[in-house]
């Protein structure tokens, strides 16, 4: 089983659309509601796979009611936390050549108490010994900016990998601190963190290797269409495959990570397995999640040997 955190949840309603004209109006042909938030779509990946996922997160109103019974619909079992505030709703628009445009709400704050009690959630759940912890997402008004540091710190305790997936100062406070078994930044959210552009091979490992040594494990780079890096302190692995149609590719990498994640793999297999689960997912409508006839392993390569010169571009 892998557990999963997310602080601040969403019901995602995801309109197709033939092309978006800033300031015209605008009829979708198709729409989609999915339980959206990083963990949660990482929860829902493992539960297509047969893989079983317990999602953790804070619920409040019709929405936080609505997301619950789309998860268990798609057999993720979840523990809520009460949220006096209601759950927040995102719009993603997506044109038929695959560009997508999210709108996000901030989503409602987390008084302490709130806090708190998702913490005691996480130590109740890894009481069961999880293959791994996944904290995941932004975090909501009001939550504690060390709130995924207090997640590492329990999940040590009990003796449990934790993988972050995270942007921005959070994602900068939480690599400082370390503790992290695994972290899966995307490449636009890696150069943030490098304060520079990193437009290499080399130049990305340098980076991933930067926060390995603030006492991480594994960086998980998601490239976009470039494929998957992964970076220890001692070796890099390359996976990627081309996209034979794209349609949307909102979570995409959490789908990788849930790839990365699912099973008893070899690292190379993981990592296969965390490009080809991205790569099916941008193929789908939405934030829709690959099942096993959609994620094609074979259509990935690996490699190792990637001069560190080679333009992310090229991949």
């Amino acid at each position: 089983m892998i557990v999963t955190v997310t602080p601040n949840p969403s019901l995602d309603r995801t309109l197709e659309l033939p092309r978006l004209e800033r300031g015209e109006v605008a009829r979708s042909h198709t729409t989609h509601a999915h339980p959206g938030g990083k963990g949660v779509n990482v929860a829902r990946a493992l539960a297509r796979h047969e893989h079983a996922a317990l999602a953790l997160l804070p619920s409040g109103g019709s929405a936080g009611s609505e997301l619950a019974q789309l998860l268990s619909a798609c057999g993720v079992t979840t523990t809520t936390v009460p949220s006096q505030a209601p759950t927040r709703s995102n719009i993603t628009l997506v044109e038929s050549d695959g560009t997508a445009t999210k709108i996000n709400e901030p989503g409602p704050a987390l008084i302490p108490a709130e806090s708190d009690a998702l913490c005691d959630a996480v130590d109740t759940a890894l009481d069961r010994s999880p293959q791994w912890l996944v904290a995941a997402g932004s975090l909501p008004d009001g939550a504690p900016e060390e709130l995924y540091s207090r997640f590492a710190r329990i999940a040590a305790e009990h003796d449990v990998p934790i993988a972050l997936d995270t942007s921005g100062e959070t994602l900068r406070a939480a690599a400082q601190r370390g503790g992290f078994d695994l972290i899966k930044p995307n490449h636009e959210e890696l150069q943030e963190l490098a304060g520079r552009e990193l437009p290499t091979v080399g130049e990305v490992v340098t980076a991933a290797r930067h926060i390995i040594r603030r006492g991480n494990g594994v960086i998980l780079a998601t490239l976009g269409s470039h494929g998957v890096l992964r970076v220890t302190a001692e070796e890099s692995q390359w996976a990627g495959g081309a996209v034979r149609s794209p349609r949307s590719t909102v979570g995409a990498g959490d789908c990788a990570l849930a790839g990365y994640l699912a099973g008893d793999h070899p690292p190379r297999e993981r990592l296969r397995h965390a490009a080809a689960w991205g790569r099916a997912a941008v193929e789908l409508p939405g934030t829709t999640v690959p099942g096993p006839a959609d994620v094609d392993t074979a259509a990935v390569d690996v490699r190792t040997d990637l001069p560190p010169t080679l333009p992310i571009k090229e991949l």
